[in-house]
């Protein structure tokens, strides 16, 4: 009974999109805009995609069209169809450079990184997420960094500024974790490479005082004394009530 009970929603729900679809191939362009426009501020944001799609593929030259060029990146986004809405964010702004909303585009492809969630296997098992390769939070930071590159007086600027920040952290934090990962397998000149690329490229980020810490530990394990004196200096100038914690020692464990 459950079987077929679930077989015949299936069925309704599939005979209604389909009646959906007949009726929007028989809509004229602007109708089709304000059922899409009226699907997307009802929060129905893959029923919007459907008409915005309609709308492209029967009238792509139309005005209604150009404007469901930018809706769409938005429906697509808020119904969690992230590589659609990338892909649509990306051809509307290699179509449009000089668009007054291109702004739009990038800012919205930006948000689309940032708010990638990890998914629930992660989430149960409570993941460091500073641990991962951040290729979305590069792609998110960059998107960022282009926005208020070239659209300085941008209304979203102040936001994405204050995404950066924490973004700009994420990055650092991972930095940090690869060359604390080498620092314990005593590749003093990986870690030190990681670490001052952190501190270099991440300033103001807090990760860089335990990348200052790494730099003093690789320099004292490479026996050269006067750069991690130096360095010692650095850190007691910036952090004068604390003292650096990293052991440059392996790791090991018993064998029996």
């Amino acid at each position: 009974m459950a079987r077929a009970l679930a077989v015949a929603c299936c069925a309704l729900i599939l005979a209604a999109c389909a009646g959906r679809d007949r009726a929007a191939e028989q809509m004229q362009p602007e109708k089709l805009y304000e059922r899409a426009h009226k699907s997307m501020l009802a929060g129905d944001y893959r029923g919007a995609v459907r008409y915005y799609e309609a709308l492209e593929a029967r009238f792509p030259f139309s005005e209604q069209s150009r404007q469901a060029k930018l809706d769409i990146i938005y429906s697509y986004y808020k119904g969690h169809q992230t590589e659609s809405a990338i892909d649509a964010a990306d051809q509307f702004i290699r179509e449009n450079p000089t668009h007054p909303r291109v702004d739009y585009a990038t800012y919205v492809k930006g948000l689309v990184y940032f708010e990638r969630a990890p998914n629930f296997l992660e989430r149960w098992f409570n993941t460091d997420l500073t641990e991962r390769p951040p290729q979305d939070v590069k792609a998110s930071f960059q998107a960022f960094q282009t926005l208020l590159e070239r659209h300085p007086n941008s209304e979203y600027v102040q936001d994405a500024r204050q995404r950066m920040i924490y973004l700009r952290n994420r990055l650092a934090e991972y930095e940090v974790h690869v060359a604390d990962h080498y620092l314990h397998r005593l590749a003093y000149v990986a870690a030190l490479s990681r670490a001052r690329f952190c501190i270099e490229n991440y300033d103001g980020a807090p990760a860089t005082r335990d990348a200052l810490d790494i730099m003093i530990s690789s320099y004292d394990g490479m026996g050269l004394k006067d750069l991690a004196d130096r360095s010692r200096a650095v850190y007691a100038l910036n952090y004068p009530d604390a003292d650096p914690q990293r052991n440059h020692k392996r790791d090991w464990w018993p064998l029996w």
